[in-house]
């Protein structure tokens, strides 16, 4: 695993956005995917996506397939990439559980975690390959 850690870039109003969706949908985890691109090495978020968690569990997510494909395609449309997904911890802190080791079969993507454990969110950044995670830089910008 590359140690150097990926710069993300979210804008306050999309960490908002994420904040309120995952507030919405407690005590389950909420989800989505987020877009954009990618320049001299830092990541943009220009789009974040709300979809369905298809498990409406509190421990765990699954993304609905035909949200997925309909999101690809309105990021292609608007010259975006994906960049990753976000999802939301209603009870545990922000960092991958073994379960979202397991699932992350994406090693270039940016997985977003938000944790709504504390009286304060935690929303934090992490690069997964395998059964190994790092947290990445995670800068919210106006």
């Amino acid at each position: 695993m590359n140690d150097k850690p990926q710069t993300i870039r979210l804008r306050k109003s999309d960490y908002q956005k994420i904040l309120r969706e995952a507030q919405t949908h407690m005590p389950e985890e909420a989800c989505g995917l987020i877009a954009g691109e990618e320049i001299d090495g830092v990541r943009f978020v220009r789009k974040v996506y709300l979809l369905e968690n298809k498990d409406h569990s509190p421990e765990h997510f699954s993304l609905d397939l035909q949200e997925q494909l309909t999101a690809i395609k309105d990021m292609r449309s608007a010259g975006l990439r994906p960049l990753g997904n976000w999802h939301s911890h209603p009870a545990t802190p922000s960092r991958p559980s073994e379960e979202d080791k397991r699932l992350a079969f994406d090693k270039t993507a940016t997985y977003l975690i938000l944790s709504l454990a504390d009286a304060e969110p935690v929303l934090r950044a992490f690069h997964i390959e395998g059964t190994e995670s790092r947290t990445e830089k995670l800068e919210i910008i106006e």
